[in-house]
């Protein structure tokens, strides 16, 4: 039977964005809101961003050229658009097969919540705070935006996409923190407890690795195991400094 899955998914969080310091300087000063213009498709990597998708490019490049990406999916939005331009300046540009902006990748819709801190959600939406506080993040869906389960329904549309157009291939996914755990939800087989417990145990670092590799010896047609898990090697070795900010807006932990 022919093989399912990739050879090697890596799924990376992109750098530290402009946003992410924006909303450290707003909690710190407990702002309502978080001090940022752009829209958030629009947000660019921060200064220490961009180095830490040069160190990540860098790391990618010390693989030999039949193991670098075949297939390069990337969120639109621009912190990782950029972070995937960076890797894809040092990769052996022959090996590509695909290099694909999806607008499934892009981050978790904040709707009427974008761009406030915790403090400013709790105190324009106290009964919206209250909700999620009583809801959780995996079931909550603010007016306008997303929960992780809707997050979870446009990967399995992407994973479906996978399995049909890049078997056998290496792809390098680049998106956002929560896109990062939601796959790990769907390919880890994991349940609401598991995850969250995933995320309250870390922020996913910023370039940091998630990644699987296919093995033929498990189950009964091979299936993908997880072998690197938010793994910050290319920055430290680089001496690049790790950054693991929530992406906007923050919420407490559940």
């Amino acid at each position: 039977m022919e093989q399912k899955w990739p050879q090697q998914i890596w799924i990376v969080r992109h750098g530290q964005s402009a946003g992410n310091v924006a909303r450290d300087a707003a909690e710190a000063e407990k702002q309502l809101l978080i001090a940022i213009a752009e829209r958030d498709v629009d947000v660019p990597l921060s200064e220490l961003g961009t180095l830490q998708a040069q160190a990540l490019g860098d790391w990618f490049a010390t693989f030999p050229p039949e193991q670098h990406p075949t297939v390069v999916l990337y969120s639109p939005y621009v912190r990782a658009q950029q972070t995937a331009q960076a890797v894809l300046a040092r990769i052996n540009a022959d090996s590509l097969n695909s290099v694909v902006a999806d607008e499934r990748l892009r981050e978790k819709e904040f709707g009427i919540l974008d761009r406030l801190t915790v403090h400013g959600i709790a105190s324009k939406y106290p009964e919206l705070h209250e909700q999620r506080q009583h809801v959780g993040k995996f079931y909550f869906r603010p007016p306008g935006g997303e929960s992780w389960c809707d997050v979870i329904l446009r990967l399995r549309s992407v994973l479906d996409t996978i399995t049909r157009e890049y078997r056998g291939e290496r792809v390098l996914i680049v998106g956002h923190q929560v896109i990062v755990n939601c796959f790990r939800y769907l390919l880890e087989r994991c349940d609401e407890q598991a995850i969250l417990a995933i995320d309250k145990a870390a922020d996913v670092p910023n370039c940091g690795v998630t990644s699987y590799a296919f093995k033929p010896a498990l189950g009964k047609h091979g299936k993908l195991q997880l072998d690197l898990c938010n793994f910050v090697a290319p920055l430290v070795e680089s001496g690049t400094p790790v950054t693991a900010q929530p992406d906007m807006p923050a919420a407490p932990k559940s």
